[in-house]
């Protein structure tokens, strides 16, 4: 006799007390086609005889009764529909099987309750462990303090370019990047007198690095706008393959042109790698769909974040798979070094356990927020001004008082390179090229100040400058990117269209990066004070000078006899001229006794 692949589940009704003749077999009609196979049932009892429920184990006999199984495609699941009679006296045999089902289900319900107990105790253990690791306690009091090696940790979309053309390459040479340095997905920090490194790499690399002589800073933004921010240059950048006729040409000649490029494509730099080729393969895939519908006119929505006959829409996008492992909650990650491209090897496990269980993610950014404590800097996209103002006075001020040969010759190496480069701009090497588009301008691109000493002040006025320059770079390549997705144009304005419940699931998918936010603020704020106490100090300092100065005059002025400093000017005054009447005398004498002689 066969038996049944899989347990059958069902409902039916019964006639308690019936005498009618019943059979003990059960042939199944319609399951699977047709089948002749036999089924071993169980019969549990629920509430009298209204209702009985069916399952069909391996090693349970048969019981009384005739069942029709009916299979529902729709649903994936196979449902008895059966009309039952049953005798008075099996209902006895009936109830211990169903007593003995019961206890058998509660037995495994209580496995699998306890399998998620074992899953969140083995997850929660996990990422505990990792954060007692991980967790900083050293002193803050020297944080403030610039070491040997500057970190910049940029987090994706918080506006760290500007800080790197605009501030870091104008404070330290080339030679002082570390290997790589922005370029490629990773890269080796181990080059002799490295003492920049600026990369979206995750704090992980810290791993990697000498940790008591290294500064780190980093720029936070607020997580819708981020959010925002990385779903437009991924279609930004992912548009300026569309001048291809089609995905398989965009691939191959990317492949090509990349190698050979003295830039670095933005296909190599983490977390562009994975959301470029993604939302590329995207656009030609709208793209062919509507040529093949022949559609000449087609109504486009008005909210610029959902057009989806063009580009992929905002609530799609947030929602996908790839953007929750990358994008959501990805400050914290990356402050707390478990991105997908971190160094830890528990990085997996931990990243993988708070997602399954997002109660363990305040273990994670308790962690973050410790680093941002220990951090040299931590800037605010949203107070732009502010933010770079305060760091040329906090990191700017350091590097230049650090370094000699930056400060009293800060173009010399500036002033070789350029000579045998060319002096290429922002605005130059920018260009509108479809595959140039998507490159990282490297080292030999930036145009930097050369021949005059650097000060605070000079660096925010050149910064001003670089910072315009670039802006209108940007927009140049957004514009270039943008007509092939037209009529979709990205803009604050824009970006009110966007549903509440939209903006409220953003905020609920990043809620880590929420609380991360404030604290940075938090720090921010007290960063400010901070800055603010410094420059009093160095007033009240500038005061004590002047004062010296006056007092150092007035015991002149008693060494010398006088009683007030114009009565020191009168004198000096009264013996200039007095030798002025001497030269006059001497001069008239010598005239007169040339005419007598």
């Amino acid at each position: 006799m066969s038996v049944s692949p899989r347990p059958l589940f069902g409902r039916a009704s019964c006639l308690p007390g019936s005498e009618h003749p019943f059979s003990s077999d059960l042939r199944p009609r319609g399951a699977d086609g047709g089948s002749v196979d036999w089924f071993r049932n169980f019969v549990s009892l629920k509430k009298g005889c209204s209702s009985l429920e069916f399952f069909f184990p391996r090693d349970i006999p048969p019981l009384p009764g005739r069942a029709f199984i009916k299979h529902q495609p729709e649903t994936k699941k196979i449902l008895v529909d059966a009309f039952f009679l049953v005798k008075t006296k099996e209902m006895a045999l009936t109830l211990k099987f169903s007593i003995i089902f019961l206890l058998l289900s509660l037995v495994s319900a209580s496995s699998y309750v306890s399998s998620d107990k074992d899953d969140f105790s083995q997850c929660e253990s996990t990422v505990k462990d990792w954060a007692e690791s991980s967790i900083y306690n050293g002193s803050k009091e020297d944080k403030l303090s610039l070491k040997d090696l500057l970190f910049f940790l940029h987090i994706p979309r918080t506006g760290g370019r500007s800080y790197f053309y605009c501030f870091l390459r104008k404070l330290y040479t080339s030679y002082q990047e570390c290997p790589r340095s922005y370029d490629k997905l990773r890269f080796d920090p181990s080059k002799p007198n490295c003492r920049l490194m600026v990369t979206h790499d995750d704090y992980s690399l810290m791993s990697k690095l000498p940790k008591e002589q290294t500064s780190v800073v980093t720029v936070l933004r607020n997580p819708i706008d981020r959010v925002f921010s990385s779903y437009e240059f991924a279609i930004e950048v992912a548009a300026r393959f569309l001048v291809h006729p089609n995905l398989t040409s965009a691939t191959q000649m990317s492949r090509r042109i990349r190698p050979k490029s003295r830039g670095v494509s933005t296909l190599d730099i983490w977390p562009w790698k994975y959301l470029v080729p993604w939302m590329r393969e995207d656009l030609f895939a709208r793209r062919d769909a509507r040529k093949s519908r022949e559609v000449t006119e087609i109504e486009y929505s008005i909210d610029p974040y959902n057009m989806e006959e063009m580009i992929m829409p905002l609530h799609t996008f947030i929602n996908h798979p790839v953007v929750h492992e990358i994008i959501h909650n990805g400050a914290t990650f990356q402050v707390a070094g478990l991105t997908n491209n971190s160094y830890l090897e528990e990085s997996h496990d931990v990243r993988h356990c708070v997602r399954k269980h997002p109660e363990l993610g305040k273990f994670v950014l308790d962690v973050a927020k410790s680093r941002l404590d220990h951090m040299l800097y931590v800037g605010i996209t949203e107070e732009h001004k502010k933010s770079a103002t305060m760091f040329a006075n906090m990191v700017g001020a350091q590097v230049l008082s650090q370094s000699e040969a930056l400060s009293l010759h800060f173009g010399q190496e500036t002033v070789n390179r350029t000579d045998s480069e060319g002096d290429e701009s922002i605005q130059s090497q920018l260009s509108t090229n479809d595959e140039q588009q998507g490159e990282v301008p490297t080292s030999k691109n930036a145009k930097l100040t050369n021949g005059n000493q650097m000060t605070v002040q000079k660096l925010m006025d050149d910064y001003e400058i670089c910072i315009s320059s670039l802006r209108k770079s940007q927009s140049a390549r957004r514009t270039f990117s943008l007509k092939w997705i037209a009529p979709a144009n990205f803009s604050n304005e824009g970006r009110l269209m966007v549903p509440e419940e939209v903006l409220l699931q953003i905020l609920a998918l990043n809620s880590l990066d929420v609380e991360l936010y404030k604290y940075a603020q938090n720090i921010f704020a007290q960063e400010q004070k901070h800055l603010m106490h410094t420059a009093e100090h160095y007033y009240m300092g500038q005061q004590k000078n002047a004062s010296f100065e006056v007092e150092r005059w007035k015991q002149l002025c008693q060494d010398l006899y006088l009683c007030h400093p114009w009565n020191m000017i009168l004198s000096v005054v009264m013996m200039l001229l007095i030798i002025a009447l001497v030269v006059v005398v001497v001069t008239a004498r010598r005239r007169t006794s040339k005419l007598k002689v």
